[in-house]
């Protein structure tokens, strides 16, 4: 997983394609999102977003 991420941001700084890092973001964001949510009583908050 580190290693996806160092690949990543080489790629964003070789490539000079910034625009990509707050789509990443987001999907890390609702990725963990929808990981804590799966057994916890946080669940029927985050089904009220989607």
């Amino acid at each position: 997983m580190l290693d996806t991420l160092k690949d990543l941001w080489a790629f964003l700084k070789e490539r000079k394609k910034w625009w990509l890092l707050p789509v990443v973001i987001v999907l890390l964001l609702v990725g963990v999102l929808l990981i804590l949510s799966s057994g916890t009583a946080v669940a029927p908050f985050v089904y009220t977003l989607f």
